[in-house]
C-alpha cells in the first residue's frame, strides 16, 4: 500500500525509496568534539577547509583547538570562494592531492562544504574535471568508490550541504551553475553547532533561511518517487529520487520551523531560540532534499547567480558582484509555485499552512496563489529583492536565463510538471517582479 494518495504504484513504476543519511551531531558546543570524532573515524592527518572570514572567528579556533587536543595533524585551506567555480574547485583539489590527507574537515557555509567534497573526490579518484559533473554539461560518470572521511561543520543555517551528496559550482565558460551528485559525496558526519549563527548578519540569515524554506517546499512538491520507472539495478536508483514518505517528514517540520522562526531570526541576532530553530530546520531540510531532490526554483537559480552583473548584497564580500544562493532561489519561487500547484494542490496548500498562512475556505485551485502570497510576504518582511528584476535582470535577459536553466536536467526532471524552454521563459517573465 502506498503511504499516502500522492504515491500511487504502477505496473512499471518504482516501488522502493532509499534513505541515505549522514551521521549527525547537533547542539551548542559540538565543535569542541570534532577532534575526538576525527580520531574515531581514523583520521590522523586532516585537510581543514574554510574561508578567510570564518578563519578569523572564535568558532574556528574552537575547532582547531579540538584537533590539537586530539593529536590530529592538519593543514588549513582558507582560499574557498563564496559561490565556488570550476577554477576554485580545481585549486582546492590540487591542494588535496598534494597534501596526502587521510581525512577532511570543512567549516563554513555551503560553499566551503561543497568545495571540500569536490577536493576529496578528485584527490581520491583523479579524473578530468568534467568526468563527474552532471549531464549534459559533464559526463556524469559514477564515482568509483568511497572517498576519505569528511566531517562537515556548517556555520550558516541554510544549505544543508552537510547532509547531501551534492557539490554545486559555477561553470565559468558557460556562465551557469551545475554540480556533482553522488551518494559517495555525503559527509561522513555533520557536526552542527547552532551558536555559529549568532553573529551572522541579518541579510545572510535571510538568504540562507530562504534556501532552507525552498529546499523543504521543493522536496515536498517534487515528482513522487513512484512516478519514476523502476531501475534495472538498485545502484541506478537516482540520488534525487523524488518526494517520498521519509523526505516528507523532514520537509514538513522544516517548513513549520521556518514559519515560526525565519522572520525572528533575521530581525534579532539575540533571539537564539529562533537562530537555533533555523539551524535545525536547515538540517532537516538538508536530509529531506538530500534524498528527494529539489526542482524548479533551484534549477532556475543557477543562471540567476551565474549571469549576475552588478548586484552587491549587504553582508557578503563586495569584491565582485554576487547573488547569494538562497536569494537566487527565492526570487523564482512565487512564480514557480503558482505554476506547479495544479500538479499537487493539496501539497501546496499544506506548505502554505505550515508556513503560517490561514487556509480556511481556500480551494485547491487557489493553493498556488496563497502559497505565492505567503512567500512574498516573508520576502518583503526580511528585505529580499523584488524578484529576478530586483537583482538586476529585465526582459532582454530572459533568453540567457532560460538557456542556463534548461541545462539543469536533473532538477527540471524532478518537477511535478513538465517544463520546456517556453515554460521557463514564462516563469522568468512572471518572476521579474512581484510587488
Amino acid at each position: 500500500m502506498a503511504c499516502c494518495h500522492y504515491y500511487e504504484f504502477t505496473e512499471s513504476g518504482e516501488e522502493i525509496f532509499s534513505v541515505d543519511a549522514t551521521a549527525i551531531k547537533f547542539g551548542a558546543g559540538a565543535l569542541g568534539e570534532v577532534g575526538k570524532d576525527a580520531r574515531v573515524l581514523g583520521i590522523t592527518r586532516a585537510a581543514v577547509f574554510t574561508d578567510r572570514t570564518v578563519r578569523q572567528l572564535e568558532h574556528f579556533q574552537t575547532l582547531i583547538d579540538s584537533l590539537r587536543a586530539a593529536g590530529i595533524e592538519f593543514e588549513v585551506y582558507d582560499r574557498v570562494k563564496v559561490e565556488p567555480t570550476d577554477e576554485s574547485f580545481k585549486l582546492a583539489s590540487e591542494f588535496a592531492r598534494e597534501g596526502n590527507f587521510d581525512g577532511y574537515i570543512s567549516m563554513g557555509g555551503g560553499s566551503v562544504i561543497d568545495t571540500c567534497k569536490a577536493a576529496n573526490l578528485y584527490a581520491t579518484w583523479p579524473a578530468d574535471f568534467l568526468a563527474y559533473v552532471n549531464a549534459p554539461l559533464g559526463e556524469a560518470l559514477p564515482v568509483p568508490g568511497p572517498v576519505k572521511p569528511h566531517i562537515a561543520c556548517p556555520t550558516t543555517s541554510g544549505t544543508g550541504s552537510e547532509c547531501t551528496g551534492i557539490a554545486v559550482f559555477d561553470l565559468l565558460e558557460l556562465k551557469t551553475k551545475t554540480g556533482i551528485a553522488s551518494r559517495e559525496l555525503k559527509p561522513t558526519r555533520a557536526v552542527i553547532d547552532p551558536t555559529c549563527t549568532y553573529t551572522l548578519p541579518a541579510n545572510v540569515v535571510a538568504a540562507s533561511g530562504f534556501d532552507v524554506l525552498s529546499h523543504a517546499l521543493e522536496s515536498y512538491t517534487a515528482l513522487p518517487y513512484t512516478a519514476r520507472n523502476r531501475p534495472e539495478h538498485p545502484h541506478l536508483r537516482p540520488i534525487s529520487q523524488g518526494a517520498n514518505p521519509f523526505s516528507d517528514i523532514g520537509s514538513c517540520e522544516a517548513l513549520r520551523l521556518a514559519g515560526l522562526f525565519l522572520e525572528r531570526a533575521v530581525a534579532d541576532a539575540g533571539d537564539h531560540e529562533a537562530r537555533d530553530g533555523m539551524m535545525f530546520a536547515a538540517t532537516l531540510a538538508g536530509i529531506a532534499f538530500g534524498n528527494a531532490g529539489v526542482h524548479l526554483p533551484h534549477g532556475m537559480s543557477y543562471s540567476v547567480s551565474g549571469l549576475i552583473r552588478d548586484f552587491y548584497p549587504t553582508g557578503y564580500p563586495d569584491d565582485e558582484p554576487i547573488c547569494p544562493h538562497g536569494m537566487s532561489v527565492i526570487v523564482n519561487a512565487p512564480a514557480v509555485f503558482r505554476f506547479t500547484s495544479s500538479a499537487c494542490p493539496q501539497r501546496h496548500l499544506k506548505g502554505a499552512e505550515l508556513l503560517g498562512a490561514d487556509i480556511a475556505g481556500v480551494t485547491e485551485a487557489e493553493a498556488g496563489e496563497l502559497l505565492a502570497q505567503k512567500l512574498m510576504a516573508l520576502m518583503r518582511s526580511t528585505g529580499m529583492p523584488n524578484g529576478v528584476g530586483g537583482v538586476g535582470y529585465d526582459e532582454k535577459d530572459i533568453p540567457g536565463l532560460v538557456s542556463g536553466a534548461y541545462a539543469q536536467k536533473r532538477l527540471l526532471n524532478n518537477a511535478p510538471k513538465h517544463v520546456d524552454q517556453q515554460s521557463l521563459a514564462d516563469l522568468y517573465h512572471n518572476a521579474l517582479s512581484y510587488w
